[in-house]
């Protein structure tokens, strides 16, 4: 374990920590901030397309997806089709969105080339539009139903218009909490190997962490070692994203197995901790306002964040888990909640360019 990580394991995350200890790490945070990208906040114009809700996993945590123990729940089972996929990319465009975010449940009849149809709709339709899409659980599920290696099929969603990964799947990358709340999902080996090979095959890719249901501060710290051993040797990581878990729908807390999530200190220092642990490695730090809503985001880009991520035009799978933040930003929603750091306001594209 690196320094850095050691003083993070035995120091930042005691359970003894209280406001002025927290105070002092999000100044260091902070300051870390300030030296990789300035006092810029940014944002990116996207489209969320949740393309399905019905999936053959079962992930405890999950508030989103239908399978067969909950056709009465959660709403009506769905699968777009791919003119619709099509349709809603080419909307986004007219708004100005520069990516759509493509993710979903396993659906039991999709073979493997349904992710790359999926690719190929959006950017037959809009050719400029980044696609952001597919978990490493949808690359590795894909890859497996055509009986192709990972090389060869991220080679080829690469080649239909994929551009780079979201770290979600990832959940909490320790193997006895995955064991609770995602035993049939990829485990931690084979998340990173994913993300490795959609480096190695020229995609970028983000890390996020869901914090707050069952694991405890040493799940955290493995995850965040992991992710930066890989980042060391790929450099292929754009982001961290911290999400804390969001209880109020989730199966896994109706049946009492788990935490309300995190309490907002917590939620503090692990984006804290994120921004000093990947210091020299990531320069982005992104807080998800779906989640944590305005106020809190305001305060995480006190404690190291920079980003706040898109736009987020129908986002489903936090709001069916109780997130009660709204279904989207705008740029003046983004100005007035960065206005009062006295901090600057940029649009991004997805691998961090600013648009002036």
């Amino acid at each position: 374990m690196n320094t850095a990580m050691s003083w993070v394991s035995r120091r930042s995350w005691r359970c003894s920590g209280r406001g002025p200890e927290v105070a002092a790490i999000a100044e260091v945070a902070d300051h870390l901030r300030y030296e990789a990208v300035g006092d810029t906040v940014t944002w990116v114009h996207n489209r969320n397309i949740n393309y399905t809700n019905v999936c053959t996993f079962k992930c405890k945590f999950c508030g989103f997806s239908k399978g067969p123990l909950s056709l009465n729940l959660r709403g009506t089972p769905y699968l777009l089709t791919l003119d619709d996929i099509a349709n809603r990319a080419r909307e986004a465009w007219n708004m100005g969105a520069t990516e759509v975010t493509l993710q979903g449940g396993i659906h039991p009849d999709f073979d493997g080339d349904y992710y790359l149809h999926v690719t190929q709709a959006v950017k037959d339709a809009v050719p400029e539009m980044h696609v952001h899409g597919f978990t490493a659980l949808e690359i590795t599920e894909g890859a497996k139903r055509n009986g192709e290696d990972l090389r060869s099929y991220l080679t080829r969603m690469k080649e239909a218009g994929l551009a780079s990964l979201p770290g979600t799947a990832a959940e909490i990358l320790d193997d006895e909490a995955r064991a609770v709340l995602c035993p049939d999902k990829v485990n931690t080996e084979e998340w990173l190997e994913c993300h490795q090979v959609a480096h190695e095959a020229g995609l970028r890719s983000n890390i996020t962490i869901m914090f707050g249901s069952v694991e405890q501060p040493h799940s955290w710290a493995k995850h965040i070692v992991r992710t930066r051993a890989l980042q060391e040797i790929t450099g292929g990581f754009t982001e961290f994203v911290g999400l804390p878990f969001v209880h109020m729908a989730s199966p896994i807390y109706l049946q009492r197995k788990s935490r309300r999530g995190p309490t907002f200190r917590e939620t503090v220092l692990m984006h804290a901790i994120g921004r000093i642990a990947y210091h020299g490695l990531i320069d982005n730090v992104q807080v998800s306002w779906v989640k944590i809503g305005v106020d809190g985001a305001r305060q995480l880009l006190r404690a190291g964040c920079n980003d706040i991520g898109g736009t987020l035009m129908d986002e489903n799978i936090s709001r069916a888990a109780g997130a009660n933040h709204g279904q989207k930003m705008t740029e003046d929603s983004f100005n007035a909640l960065v206005s009062p750091l006295g901090r600057t306001l940029a649009r991004r594209s997805t691998g961090y360019m600013i648009y002036s």
